[in-house]
């Protein structure tokens, strides 16, 4: 497939699910030789709409993205079990407001390479910056959800001189959450799945089976009283049995819990004390059972530059996608206000 990809045909609309080719089951793991390539080949996450589909080549990986508009660059990046379609919402209001809006498949997921490793914080932060130098960009406003939030935050402090603003949305900082995940019991109770995610296959298998329904559990018990739309549930129901997706998705919550006492964890979590240069908007769901609101409270103390906490009532896990104006109109102010 090309580096540049021509731009999809518009011919459904951005809610009405993936193009995904009806009859066909993923099995999880690696794809292996032709009939895994053809097993993959099969799926499609590229959802036609008014954003173009191109694939970049970013810290020695292929990365998909859905792009839209034109202007400073405002970079989109989900969290789990979603992909880049999370952001259709905010895709299309930015493209409209002025900015160059890029959704991105973080590796393992979506269209992006599932490679057999790389899937630490740093070298996924690495990946985040390597597209906005890929996309031509200097500098962009990066705005991350869930994983992706935490990449945000170790992104700003790995490559500041890279991030014009930040936005992290459900996502406590690395260290806050490493203090939590170690010394708070309801936290802990509330990342019960992550530590299902530790033990090998398992997870995978329960992930797909019965056409991902674990997912779509998840997806319900994760929101407020506004659920996701059936046509987005569905939409991640079936990303996750791309072959090999639940494995790498899960593979940054393994290294989360299995390095912590690690040298290479505790080295992580020193790095992390370094202040944050970006302005950065903290979002979170008051009713999000997976990162309580008092985990995710505190995260302006590692930021020298302005911070705005946003504490959303009523809203769950997914801001973006259960209250998508009001989030949107949120994230519209943030980065007007530091265009420059």
């Amino acid at each position: 497939m090309p580096l540049d990809q021509k731009p999809v045909p518009s011919q459904q609309s951005a809610d009405s699910g993936p193009d995904l080719e009806p009859g066909r089951k993923a099995v999880d793991g690696v794809a292996d030789g032709a009939a895994g390539a053809a097993e993959a080949e099969a799926w499609s996450i590229r959802q036609s709409g008014p954003w173009t589909h191109r694939d970049l080549a970013a810290n020695g990986a292929r990365f998909h993205i859905a792009e839209l508009g034109a202007g400073p660059l405002v970079l989109l990046v989900h969290g789990w079990p979603e992909y880049w379609w999370a952001w259709r919402h905010q895709l299309t209001a930015l493209a409209a407001a002025g900015y160059r809006a890029v959704a991105l498949d973080l590796r393992g997921i979506g269209g992006s390479d599932r490679t057999p490793r790389g899937y630490d914080p740093g070298n996924l932060a690495l990946d985040i910056t390597g597209v906005i130098r890929s996309l031509g960009e200097r500098r962009a406003h990066l705005v991350g959800h869930a994983s992706g939030g935490t990449l945000a935050w170790v992104a700003a402090v790995m490559r500041p001189s890279v991030i014009q603003s930040l936005t992290v949305v459900s996502a406590a900082h690395p260290r806050d959450l490493r203090r939590a995940l170690l010394t708070d019991r309801r936290q802990m109770a509330a990342f019960e799945h992550v530590l299902g995610f530790q033990r090998p296959w398992i997870p995978e298998r329960r992930l797909v089976a019965d056409d991902a329904a674990l997912v779509g559990r998840y997806l319900d018990e994760w929101t407020g009283p506004d659920k996701l739309d059936e046509a987005a549930v569905h939409a991640y129901r079936q990303a996750i049995q791309i072959p090999s997706t639940a494995h790498c998705s899960i593979e940054p919550y393994r290294w989360l819990l299995r390095s912590m006492a690690r040298p290479d964890g505790i080295q992580f979590a020193r790095r992390m004390k370094k202040p944050i240069t970006a302005p950065t908007l903290h979002v979170q769901g008051a009713a999000d059972p997976v990162l309580l609101s008092h985990t995710a409270l505190g995260g302006g103390e590692y930021v020298a530059a302005p911070y705005r906490w946003r504490l959303m009532p009523g809203v769950g896990h997914f801001p973006h996608e259960e209250a998508p104006e009001q989030f949107t109109a949120e994230l519209l102010d943030w980065v007007g206000r530091h265009k420059e």
